[in-house]
Parts: structure tokens; C-alpha cells; sequence
């Protein structure tokens, strides 16, 4: 299974992904395209891995007139490379609808926070990435008392921001003495296991839909939710 991975940060997640295909873990899967959407640390990442020149390549959306033809170099450089699979990880652009068509049911997306496609709400959505979700997960639950955890998420991508269908998660116990920080360093390698499962999991065939058997968010809870996320984006402009 020849794998794409979209990228716009540190590259971590890809970094792991990487040397588990190195050290065997992840028989049949093969590193075979980086696509960032801007220049970062995780191409010089790809490069210290072995990966060619040829198959890193940054592709920016402010480079064409329109969604459609930013697409459409994606699936350019996919084509080139034999990609079966895309994988984003940290990716912080909107994914063209023709890619997500192109690779359907062949498209996931790394989410480091609790996600509840069609019901009250939850963590992911427009600017909710890197700090600002493990920063809206603590005071939520710092707000509302209960639930004291979090998770990594895996979803399918579609064109609305992390709505799409959850294919995988790994939870983790929030600490009374937790900050975003620390929640974020605590929960990441946790993200990279759950990442290298889920491609093992896809190459296998062994991949299922996941509904949360209780919505995450009550109804009488939206507004807590939303102030959260509004403080989260304020205390964490960056991200």
C-alpha cells in the first residue's frame, strides 16, 4: 500500500509512521510521497528518513486560482508516485473535494481530540487544531465536571472539516495538573501508535465505522462547548 502523506508541521506522526515501515512493523505499507502545504520542519524530517528529493514536494493552495486546480496537483504528484492511500497528518489546509473523491474510502485524518460526527458536537470543526483542541478539552471538563479524558482520533476525510466517519481512537486520562501543553505532549505518542495501527488496519482490510454509543456532548451542553472552543482559538491564536 503506497502511502501519501500530507503534512504542514513538525512531522511527527509521519516520522513514526516512517520508521515503523523502516523497522518491519509495517509490513506492506510503503512511505511513497510528502506533500507540504508550505515549507516546515517535517520535510528536512522526511529527508534525515531516507525519503528521495523526488518524493517530497511542497504544494501550496496560494499557488492556484482556485480549489478545484490545487486538486488537481495533488492528484498529479499522487499519480506520479503510485499512491494508493493519503494519510493526513498535521495537514492544515482544506483537502480539494476532487482529491477526496479520487482516493474515497482511502483518506483519513489525524485528530488530536474526542470527535462525534451528527451529534451535539465535539472537538474538531473550523480552527480547532494543534493546542487549541487539548485547550478546549480541559475547560470543558473542567466546566462541566465529568469526563475526565481525551483521545486520538482517526476519521475519514469528506469536505466538511473532521466530520467525517471515525475509523479509530486511543483515549487518555486527563491529570488534575494538566495544561494544553502537557496534554498535547502526553497524548502524542499515543496519536502515532493509533496512526500506524490504523495503516496496518487498512492495509488488512480489518477497518470499521465507529459510533460513540452516547452522544459526547448533551444538547443542554452546546454553550459550554462553544465558549471552550472560543477561548481555546483566543488563549491560542497561533494554534
Amino acid at each position: 500500500m503506497r502511502v501519501a502523506f500530507l503534512i504542514s508541521g513538525g512531522g511527527t506522526t509521519m516520522s513514526a509512521i516512517i520508521n515503523a515501515c523502516h523497522t518491519g512493523r509495517l509490513m506492506g505499507v510503503t512511505p511513497a510521497l510528502v506533500i507540504a502545504n508550505r515549507e516546515c520542519a517535517g520535510l528536512q524530517r522526511a529527508r534525515d528518513l531516507g525519503m528521495s528529493p523526488e518524493d517530497i514536494c511542497i504544494i501550496s493552495p496560494k499557488d492556484f486560482p482556485s480549489a478545484e486546480h490545487f486538486g488537481e496537483a495533488i492528484i498529479h504528484e499522487c499519480n506520479k508516485h503510485r499512491v494508493e492511500f493519503i494519510g493526513q497528518y498535521g495537514w492544515l489546509t482544506k483537502t480539494p473535494d476532487n482529491v477526496i473523491e479520487r482516493f474515497k474510502n482511502n483518506i483519513i485524518n489525524q485528530h488530536p481530540g474526542p470527535l462525534d460526527p451528527g451529534g451535539y458536537g465535539d472537538f474538531g470543526g473550523f480552527g480547532m487544531y494543534g493546542l487549541r483542541v487539548h485547550a478546549a478539552r480541559l475547560y470543558f471538563v473542567q466546566k462541566t465536571g465529568r469526563d475526565f479524558w481525551t483521545e486520538a482520533t482517526t476519521h475519514r476525510v469528506t469536505s466538511r472539516f473532521d466530520e467525517g466517519a471515525i475509523v479509530g481512537a486511543m483515549g487518555l486520562e486527563i491529570l488534575p495538573d494538566d495544561t494544553p501543553e502537557s496534554l498535547q505532549e502526553r497524548l502524542l505518542p499515543i496519536e502515532h501508535e493509533l496512526q500506524i495501527q490504523m495503516l496496518a488496519d487498512f492495509k488488512s482490510g480489518n477497518v470499521q465505522d465507529k459510533k460513540r454509543d452516547n452522544p459526547l456532548i448533551t444538547k443542554e451542553e452546546k454553550g459550554i462547548l462553544d465558549w471552550a472552543k472560543e477561548q481555546a482559538i483566543k488563549d491560542y491564536p497561533n494554534g
